[in-house]
């Protein structure tokens, strides 16, 4: 296919992307109340029985508008973040549509198996961030001085929720990394096993920096699942290795050359 028509493709994977969005965000609008409510759930004490935002224990209360424009904005925000979760069903096959037909058999084969164990990974990690706020907000709330009372707008918990969300999701794809690498021959399970020391120093100084509360307890909630999926990693690159090895296909080590092969001088010329 020429420029011009790979443009044209381009152009129309596009639009049809982001007509699924816009229809989605849409959609989502109609509902941004109770998906305000789904993702302030986790707040502990910030809500009364009856709706109220002063808290029985007044530690801590919610405010929902600090302006007038912010509940726009607070909906706006809430209803896109929707529709680009809700509508990735639709962009994602046409971002796959769009590049598989410059791909071969093996590499289809490699990239559907990427987005078939990747989904499900990042919604793992996804759950867990979401199963996580309820501690992570208590924590933080309980550094509140007992005279006063911490004032949470919505928007911030907000932010706070998507940042948690996305790094834990993100993170949950660091296995499936290392697999594709060993898949591909560029990393082999006993480099990758040399490597455990610093990568459980990585992944805990990963979590301590990415996490956005900055307390201890959502570090380890989030670096012991990343620790465990590594050694999963590790033992699946092992027996990948190993069936490699039966087949007689061992890909070399960087650091070992290869074997050049021996040229046979002519009978004339000896």
């Amino acid at each position: 296919m020429p420029l011009a028509g790979h443009l044209r493709e381009l152009r129309n994977r596009l639009l049809k992307a982001t007509a699924a969005i816009v229809v989605a965000t849409v959609v989502a609008g109609l509902f941004y109340k109770q998906l305000i409510n789904f993702v302030i759930t986790p707040l502990p004490g910030c809500i009364t029985a009856d709706g109220g935002g002063t808290p029985p224990s007044g530690r801590c209360g919610l405010i929902t508008t600090t302006g007038l424009l912010s509940p726009f904005t607070l909906a706006l925000k809430v209803s896109l973040t929707a529709g680009l979760i809700g509508a990735s069903p639709v962009w994602l096959y046409q971002l796959w549509a769009f590049l598989a037909p410059g791909l071969h058999r093996r590499e289809k084969r490699y990239g559907l198996a990427f987005l078939a164990t990747g989904i499900p990974l990042f919604l793992a990690g996804a759950a867990l961030a979401y199963a996580t706020l309820p501690t992570t907000a208590r924590v933080l709330i309980s550094f509140t001085p007992d005279r006063a009372t911490s004032i949470l707008p919505v928007d911030d918990f907000l932010d706070l929720a998507t940042r948690m969300v996305a790094v834990f999701g993100l993170s949950f794809e660091l296995p499936l990394l290392l697999i594709m690498l060993n898949l591909a021959g560029i990393l082999s399970a006993r480099r990758m096993t040399s490597w455990w020391r610093h990568m459980i120093i990585g992944v805990t100084v990963f979590s301590a920096i990415a996490t956005p509360s900055s307390d201890p307890l959502t570090m380890l909630i989030l670096a012991g699942p990343i620790t465990s999926l590594y050694l999963a990693a590790c033992g699946a690159s092992l027996i990948n290795d190993r069936r490699r090895a039966r087949k007689g296909t061992t890909t070399l080590s960087p650091d070992e050359p290869s074997p050049l092969p021996t040229l046979h001088e002519p009978d004339h010329l000896r």
